[in-house]
């Protein structure tokens, strides 16, 4: 897989027929770690998460190889005197990790989000501080560092620090040579 051709990877809304594929990564507990939802256990609720879930979502698109499956970019709106800014979350099937294609979706995406939200000032991502891979694929993706927020986040039953990055819409987005 060392001559992963990045131009085959796109990004496009869910459609049921990604269940198998989706069931292949979501159901890894190594992709799911970081997530806060938990580790898909069948096609029935794979099935049921696409359609409840992925479907309706306000941005969620499924990271594509060749038109496959093989994970997810989510971008989470705030509403009322916060609708300027939005949370943005990947995975990725840890198959394809270390071959720049996180940061190849990253990258495809924030543009398009301010595209799509024309309101939003600010996009703003939370990693966990050892998941220095992430923190890697941010940064490519043209994002800043803030800093850390202590004891900030609950993700399966424990308190955790998260690192938290942005993207302004006035930040230059980055070329594409991930």
């Amino acid at each position: 897989m060392s001559n992963l051709d990045l131009s085959k990877v796109s990004l496009r809304p869910f459609k049921l027929t990604d269940a198998d594929d989706f069931l292949l990564w979501a159901g890894d507990d190594r992709v799911t770690q970081n997530l806060r939802w938990k580790t898909c256990g069948s096609r029935e609720e794979a099935l049921a998460f696409i359609r409840e879930v992925c479907i309706p979502h306000p941005w969620r698109r499924s990271i594509c190889l060749h038109d496959r499956s093989i994970g997810f970019v989510s971008v989470y709106p705030w509403s009322g005197d916060d609708r300027c800014k939005a949370d943005i979350g990947y995975a990725l099937a840890a198959d394809y990790w270390g071959h720049s294609i996180a940061t190849k979706a990253v990258k495809m995406a924030v543009p398009q989000v301010f595209k799509d939200l024309p309101h939003l000032l600010r996009l703003q991502a939370f990693t966990s501080p050892e998941n220095k891979a992430s923190q890697r694929v941010l940064e490519k993706a043209g994002f800043l560092k803030e800093g850390v927020l202590r004891k900030y986040t609950y993700i399966k039953g424990n308190i955790k620090d998260s690192v938290v990055f942005s993207f302004l819409s006035t930040d230059e987005f980055p070329h594409d040579d991930c």
